[in-house]
């Protein structure tokens, strides 16, 4: 069976299975059965084995995280309200003090584009905001989020960028000052 229809994952609470580090909707009448998933070509086949025979029940694209609001019903917690629109809720007080923060635009966008390591960037963020106070944080954040810089080190470099540098004596080239360095060594 694994040749023809490839490997076996469970469908979670949320009506999603994860491939490659990537989630993936299936119909919620699933929610915690096997399905079977495989790469046809860019596309990522999801079939359930039934009495009556093996049914392809969802198709997406390669890569990229795909929820779609139709496998929900209207009252499941994982469909949103409005297209697009996702509200970000803490599940931990890790998550919390993240949110804390700001609005959260930062962890939709990274959810969006398939960040990695969102954890250990979100502890990042929470760490910087307790140095650099929330709202220099929150801008960077929302700086990353516009610019689509998610990779690590990235919300450092934005939150260095942003930081006013030492105020002090402009020192400029002159006849009697120059910045090359001397030949007299």
């Amino acid at each position: 069976m694994t040749v023809a229809f490839g490997q076996t994952r469970r469908v979670g609470w949320d009506a999603t299975i994860s491939v490659d580090g990537a989630h993936y909707s299936v119909p919620h009448q699933h929610v915690d059965e096997w399905v079977w998933v495989r790469w046809a070509g860019d596309e990522l086949v999801v079939t359930i084995n039934e009495p009556a025979g093996a049914r392809e029940i969802a198709r997406h694209s390669r890569g990229r995280p795909s929820v779609i609001d139709a496998r929900y019903p209207p009252d499941h917690p994982g469909r949103r309200a409005v297209p697009g629109d996702r509200t970000p809720r803490a599940a931990n007080p890790a998550e919390e003090a993240f949110l804390a923060i700001g609005d959260g635009a930062w962890l939709i966008e990274a959810a969006a584009t398939g960040a990695s390591r969102v954890r250990s960037k979100m502890a990042e963020a929470v760490t910087f905001a307790k140095l650099h106070g929330s709202a220099a944080v929150d801008q960077a954040l929302g700086t990353a989020a516009l610019a689509g810089r998610f990779a690590d080190r990235d919300l450092a470099s934005i939150l260095a960028h942003q930081q006013p540098g030492p105020t002090g004596p402009t020192t400029r080239a002159s006849e009697t000052h120059g910045l090359q360095p001397g030949t007299a060594g």
